[in-house]
């Protein structure tokens, strides 16, 4: 029987040269001594999709070492990287020109540098986007979580990228282990959400199919800043994994506290994935309430799920006479908040932020 493949997410740093200040995960850095070894790399299963992240990947010496073993397991490959060391993902590039490119853009120049604490971080990052499309890159494009302060640059990003032919992922603030935050809410709902209503008409417009269920996506997190349920089911654990700097299997990154399935420095792939405890940590997944949508869970769900992303694609691009094909206003907790039959602190309740979420509530 042909072995099953699945999605991963291999972090394989936890030190960062960026100080977000939605993600302190920099604080607790791990130690390149006790950082995931190229042996236990080469245990890891066949994947259609694996996720190179961090921390900020490119702080590992022996990337282009990961990068040649995880090729031979995976269909596809994406790093995620602040983009800072323009030098060495050139380099990896040059060899690996398969590879995909996200670089994080967290708003245009002024805003970029603030959040992110990097000097001179947005030019760096724009610049080495730049480098891999010259190169001849395909796989390259900018990464966004979106939040109060940068939600205005949200389409101006965008039309960015789109200007330069390149990919545009968005998400939005988290709360979880992984970020070390706990306190992380979006302030002016309707604000963020406007500006989202913006970026998806703007793809419901374009001609690409891909850009249409990219609309979908951001549909999505319209409904998780309310504090909603996710519109597509949670299969992590089932068909996707994480894998830590230590070793340590996980569902993924957005639980309150770590799930631990196993050990891969001292399991095989195999004990760890049909291992009583990973049935623990799935039936724990099962019962989760932290509703998350983040492009590790949704991507695999819309695909697995398709004909509900593609009845929205297909109800809203039939509008063909008019450019604002999307409201924000479909969702009923958008309109409830707006018509005052829900308060704003209701739905800071329904939010993962630990300093005013109740996650018993539901609205």
């Amino acid at each position: 029987m042909a072995e099953k493949k699945l999605n991963g997410t291999v972090i394989i740093t936890y030190r960062c040269n960026a100080r977000c200040t939605m993600c302190n995960r920099f604080k607790q850095p791990s130690k390149p001594e006790d950082e995931i070894s190229l042996d236990t790399i080469r245990k890891l299963p066949s994947m259609w999709f694996t996720n190179i992240t961090g921390g900020e990947p490119f702080l590992r010496e022996d990337i282009e070492e990961i990068v040649g073993i995880l090729l031979e397991k995976s269909d596809r490959i994406v790093i995620s990287t602040n983009g800072f060391f323009t030098d060495r993902i050139v380099k990896l590039a040059k060899k690996y020109p398969q590879v995909g490119i996200r670089i994080s853009i967290e708003g245009l120049e002024k805003t970029n540098n603030a959040i992110r604490g990097l000097e001179n971080g947005y030019q760096r990052g724009i610049q080495t986007l730049k480098t891999l499309r010259e190169m001849g890159l395909k796989d390259v494009g900018f990464g966004m979580t979106v939040q109060d302060c940068n939600a205005p640059d949200l389409v101006p990003l965008y039309k960015i990228s789109d200007e330069f032919g390149m990919e545009f992922a968005t998400a939005s603030l988290h709360n979880s282990f992984y970020f070390v935050e706990t306190t992380n809410i979006i302030h002016d709902r309707p604000m963020v959400a406007q500006n989202f209503e913006s970026l998806i008409n703007e793809l419901l417009n374009s001609k690409s199919p891909k850009k249409w269920f990219r609309a979908y996506f951001n549909h999505g997190l319209i409904n998780y800043i309310y504090g909603q349920k996710r519109l597509l089911p949670c299969d992590m654990s089932f068909d996707t994994f994480f894998i830590d700097p230590f070793g340590d299997v996980m569902p993924c990154n957005g639980t309150r506290e770590k799930l631990v399935m196993g050990n891969l420095n001292r399991q095989s792939w195999g004990e760890v994935w049909a291992s009583p405890q990973a049935e623990k940590v799935r039936a724990t997944v099962r019962s989760c309430d932290r509703q998350c949508w983040m492009i590790g869970s949704v991507s695999p769900a819309m695909h697995k799920y398709v004909w509900k992303p593609a009845w929205w694609v297909f109800r809203h691009k039939i509008k063909f006479w008019t450019k604002k094909k999307y409201s924000m206003y479909e969702l009923k907790a958008v309109r409830n908040l707006r018509d005052g039959k829900v308060t704003k602190e209701q739905l800071d309740a329904c939010s993962t932020c630990e300093k005013c979420g109740d996650r018993s509530k539901t609205l």
